[in-house]
């Protein structure tokens, strides 16, 4: 079973932690374990609880009438409100909701749902890409077990590779070409495939490395297919020493390229860097940036 630190719970359902620990005082929402130096742990069933009611607490229920709801009643409630419901911050929760629980129909619903409704670009950027931000945090600090984790990457990796292989062939006279790859010591790449669709879909050209590409297999690639852009996300722990160095050696081996990065590691980056790096900040940034190359 999964442990959550109430700043989990803070990132995961938008309750601020003073708010929390005034809920458990008052209504008793939840009742969580506590170390040996008083610190609060939660539980999945304490993190499903508190989203369901953020969610309904969200759409004008107030607190003192939830707290007397059973959890069952909740769940009926968030289910109402969710099937005619357009707000993505809303499915972002339940997606969670259905990650905690494994439940790949409720998961795969909302998805398409989704899709249906704003199609799969949208939902990539509304949905699919705030959701796996929100939780990439507690995937570095291992608040959530291995098997929800790959529960959700298959879900999404399956999802992005059917759209990925559904694009048309790149038709311009002269296609630009971007190298997506990571690092050495980073597997995580839905981060890199959201990209990989976007890039696609725009009728730009990718060469997809993919996982712990060793740096010398990017001097070996260039050499046989030249690229104009590369692309890369950094999710993985990892220093600001090493991570500068990192950027600073891209920069140097390939000056004539564009150098894109991303990731929840890239805000260690302090002070200036070359020219040819350049931080993605967000999903919305890049498709900016696609309309005018």
């Amino acid at each position: 079973m999964a442990r959550y630190s109430i700043k989990d719970l803070e990132e995961l359902s938008g309750i601020k932690a003073h708010t929390i620990r005034i809920w458990e005082k008052r209504y008793g929402i939840v009742v969580p374990d506590r170390t040996d130096t008083n610190i609060r742990l939660y539980s999945d069933d304490d993190l499903k609880k508190l989203l369901n009611i953020s969610i309904l607490n969200k759409h004008g229920l107030k607190i003192s009438h939830l707290s007397k709801l059973t959890r069952s009643e909740l769940k009926e409630k968030v289910i109402h409100i969710s099937r005619d419901s357009s707000d993505a911050e809303i499915h972002i929760e339940t997606l969670i909701i259905a990650m905690l629980e494994l439940d790949e129909w409720k998961f795969d619903k909302i998805l398409s749902d989704s899709i249906i409704k704003i199609g799969f670009e949208e939902t990539l950027v509304q949905l699919m890409h705030p959701f796996f931000e929100k939780i990439g945090l507690l995937w570095q600090t291992g608040s959530i077990n291995p098997a929800q984790e790959h529960f959700v990457s298959n879900l999404l990796r399956q999802k992005l590779i059917v759209a990925i292989d559904g694009q048309a062939p790149v038709t311009r006279e002269k296609p630009l070409t971007f190298i997506l790859f990571l690092h050495e010591a980073e597997l995580h790449e839905l981060g890199l495939l959201f990209y990989s669709y976007l890039l696609k879909k725009n009728g730009i050209k990718v060469i997809y490395l993919g996982q712990a590409v060793p740096f010398e297999d990017l001097e070996k690639i260039m050499q046989i297919q030249k690229a104009d852009y590369f692309l890369t996300s950094f999710t993985t722990g990892i220093t600001e020493k090493d991570l500068r160095h990192y950027l600073m050696n891209m920069s140097e081996t390939f000056p004539e390229q564009t150098i894109f990065y991303t990731g929840y590691q890239v805000a260690k980056i302090n002070g200036s860097l070359p020219e040819n790096l350049v931080k993605l900040e967000s999903v919305k940034q890049f498709q900016e940036i696609i309309r005018t190359l």
